[in-house]
């Protein structure tokens, strides 16, 4: 598509679909099931990452950025579910416990900040 601030410059206008979206989010739920609450969260989290650091390389060509940050979100919602109920907490303890310092130290993959915005290789 033609970019709306630079005419005459065209970018490659991707992101992922419904469909992916939906297909990561079954495999972080689970990995992160009430089911596997005895494996240690750092064991989870070496499951998780090669998952996302894949996911990521192949849809990081375009503007998935939004997309990406819906991934961050849902995988930080998951892991602290997973925590509270790992540890018999009330809730998903955001604020107090499981901020985004805690994911920080697990070594969860971030997907944000992986964009790279290509440009259009045919000429117009």
């Amino acid at each position: 598509m033609e970019s709306w601030k630079w005419r005459g410059k065209y970018y490659l206008q991707r992101w992922p679909s419904v469909r992916a979206m939906r297909v990561l989010r079954d495999k972080v739920r689970a990995a992160t099931a009430r089911s596997k609450t005895e494996r240690p969260v750092s064991a989870v989290v070496a499951d998780l990452n090669p998952v996302l650091r894949g996911w990521a390389a192949y849809f990081r060509n375009g503007n998935s950025g939004r997309k990406f940050n819906v991934v961050d979100g849902y995988v930080h919602e998951r892991l602290a579910i997973f925590a509270s109920t790992k540890h018999r907490l009330a809730g998903r303890n955001w604020a107090t416990r499981f901020t985004y310092g805690w994911i920080t130290r697990l070594g969860v993959y971030r997907l944000t900040g992986n964009v790279y915005r290509a440009t259009v290789h045919a000429s117009r």
